[in-house]
């Protein structure tokens, strides 16, 4: 076992074979009646106050350090633009399905808050939004013969995060907000090209006009995926951009420095620059998990994330 101090607990106890009996043996309804009874002998065994001592100890439960209502008055404004373009805003679950971000994405488990009754703290909202994408195409709710139509979705939302990163601005639980859009392949790259177009779109409208930054730039970092050539993907891409939207400033990277399994054929960076200084405020590209979780080589998805609290830190020059 590649956990050492998982290791040294089954030696301990002398259950060398505890966890694959609770993962294998065990089914989900099984496993979460067990964990429920240990958390309850737990509880009952603590005390009021060793619920502060716990309280003061545990980063994870601590409140934001930004004020709530500038907060929420920007959140506001950042959904309603989102919905001027047709991105209907969705309230999600502050939990969502064991597994949606390590099962069709690259993040480990041990990054992410587990729960009981089969979830865990949501820590990725495009991953619960392909999840709610695929329900409603699998149940008929969404479908259409119309070739190119795209079902788009916009969310702000407090994630949690159980890596620890040392930085100005990190804390455990932050808000991200984000866009979601999905489709079938129709080919020539349409796909591709006309939603990170709409993405890139919103961005500038964001930054450009409910934000001073002095510049944004956008970086193509060409992914290896089932795309055969994703230079070839990226420089159709943008010149499609450029077309539609002639000011654009777009890099593209060929060989970007560091790897990353999470995007097919495009990652994109967003860089703004405020006050002379030069921040990645978001992140975005394609990615399959619409198609591992349909199990369908046609579906498209694309996603874009950007740091809501960032933001509000830089607009409030707290950076």
């Amino acid at each position: 076992m590649s956990n050492s101090i998982v290791s040294n607990i089954l030696k301990r106890i002398n259950q060398p074979d505890l966890v694959r009996l609770l993962s294998e043996d065990l089914s989900g309804t099984e496993l979460n009646t067990l964990l429920l009874e240990v958390f309850s002998h737990k509880t009952q065994a603590l005390t009021a106050p060793q619920l502060l001592n716990l309280y003061q100890q545990n980063r994870f439960v601590k409140p934001g350090d930004l004020p709530v209502t500038a907060l929420r008055e920007m959140e506001i404004d950042l959904l309603n633009i989102f919905q001027q373009y047709a991105f209907q805003p969705l309230d999600l679950s502050p939990v969502t399905v064991l597994g949606s971000c390590s099962v069709v994405a690259t993040a480990s488990q041990n990054k992410i808050l587990s729960a009981t009754r089969g979830t865990e703290v949501l820590a990725d909202a495009t991953n619960a939004i392909a999840l709610h994408i695929c329900d409603l195409k699998q149940r008929g709710v969404w479908a259409t013969d119309t070739p190119g139509e795209r079902l788009n979705f916009s969310n702000i939302h407090r994630h949690l995060r159980t890596q620890q990163i040392n930085a100005p601005g990190f804390t455990p639980h932050f808000k991200i907000a984000c866009l979601v859009t999905a489709g079938s392949d129709i080919g020539s790259f349409t796909f591709e090209k006309e939603s990170l177009c709409e993405h890139i779109t919103i961005m500038k409208h964001v930054f450009l006009n409910y934000f001073t930054v002095e510049a944004i730039r956008f970086r193509f970092l060409c992914r290896d995926s089932e795309y055969l050539n994703s230079k070839e993907l990226a420089r159709q891409v943008k010149n499609y951009v450029i077309k539609i939207l002639p000011e654009t400033e777009i890099d593209i990277i060929e060989v970007p420095e560091k790897e990353n399994e999470y995007y097919n054929g495009i990652q994109y960076k967003i860089d703004i620059n405020v006050n002379g200084k030069t921040f990645e405020i978001g992140d975005g590209g394609f990615v399959d998990w619409t198609q591992k979780i349909l199990q369908n080589k046609k579906e498209k998805m694309l996603s874009t994330g950007i740091g809501f609290d960032f933001m509000y830190r830089i607009k409030n020059d707290q950076l």
